[in-house]
C-alpha cells in the first residue's frame, strides 16, 4: 500500500456499505421470512453479480431494478413466496438505510479541510438522492455521480472516468473511498487512488493488487489527509 495525501484534491465515497449499512436491509425481511440472513446475503451478492453479468453482456437497467431481480431470486432460492407488495416494501428499505456513525463527522472534516466530496455509486439518481437525504450529508456533498449517467456498473473504468471529468479532477489526483474490495480494484485500475474502509476487518483479497490505504473510519482518512 502507497499513499501519496499530497496528490489528492478531491474525494470520491462509494454508498451502499460505505456510507450506509446494507445489513440492515436484513430487518426488513425479519417480519416476513423464517430464517432472513441467508435470504439477505444471497440477495446482496446476487444483486452485485448481476451488476457484474450485465458489464460483460450490455444488459444494463438501474440498480433498484437489479436489486428487485436480486430480491426475487434470494426469495425463491429459499421457497419464500410473497405478494408484490410486501417485496416492494422491503426494497423500499434502501432509501433509508442506517447510516454509519462515523459519516457525517467524517465528511465534515474532509469538506472543512478543504476536498471537494462526492458520492460515486451504482445506485439511480432517486436511490441517491434519499440516501443523501437520510444520511444528512447533502450540505457536504458537492454532487452524486450514478451509474446510470453512463449505463455501466463499477468496477467498469468507464465509470470512474466519468467521475473524474464531472468533478473537473485529474483522476491520479481523486482519493476513491469504499467498502467494496472490487470498487477498490476498479478505482486503482482507473487511476484513482483507492482506500478501502475496512470497518470489519476482514482480509483483503488474495485476488488482484492491494488499496492504497486501509481505514476503519473517516477519521483515520482525515488524519492522513492532516485535517
Amino acid at each position: 500500500m502507497s499513499f501519496d495525501s499530497h496528490r489528492v484534491e478531491t474525494i470520491t465515497f462509494d454508498s451502499y456499505s460505505t456510507l450506509v449499512d446494507v445489513d440492515a436491509a436484513e430487518r426488513a425481511l425479519e417480519a416476513r421470512v423464517e430464517d432472513p440472513e441467508p435470504v439477505s446475503k444471497l440477495w446482496r451478492a446476487r444483486s452485485l453479480e448481476y451488476t457484474f453479468v450485465s458489464n460483460g453482456i450490455d444488459a444494463y437497467q438501474p440498480f433498484y431494478e437489479m436489486n428487485r431481480d436480486a430480491l426475487q431470486h434470494a426469495l425463491d432460492a429459499h421457497g419464500v413466496d410473497l405478494p408484490s407488495e410486501e417485496r416492494d416494501e422491503i426494497l423500499a428499505v434502501y432509501h433509508e438505510l442506517d447510516v454509519f456513525c462515523d459519516v457525517r463527522d467524517g465528511i465534515e472534516r474532509l469538506r472543512d479541510g478543504g476536498y471537494d466530496t462526492y458520492v460515486v455509486s451504482n445506485g439511480n439518481p432517486e436511490m441517491l438522492d434519499s440516501m443523501v437525504e437520510h444520511a444528512d450529508i447533502g450540505d457536504l456533498l458537492s454532487d452524486t455521480i450514478s451509474a446510470d449517467e453512463v449505463q455501466i456498473f463499477k468496477p467498469a473504468a468507464e465509470l470512474y472516468r466519468h467521475a473524474a471529468a464531472r468533478t473537473g479532477t485529474p483522476i491520479d489526483e481523486i482519493a476513491h473511498v469504499t467498502a467494496g474490495w472490487f470498487d477498490v480494484m476498479g478505482a486503482k485500475h482507473a487511476g484513482m487512488q483507492a482506500v478501502w474502509a475496512d470497518r470489519k476487518g476482514a482480509p483483503w483479497e488474495p485476488f488482484g493488487s492491494e488499496p492504497d490505504l486501509r481505514i476503519e473510519s473517516f477519521d483515520e482518512l482525515a488524519k492522513e489527509l492532516g485535517v
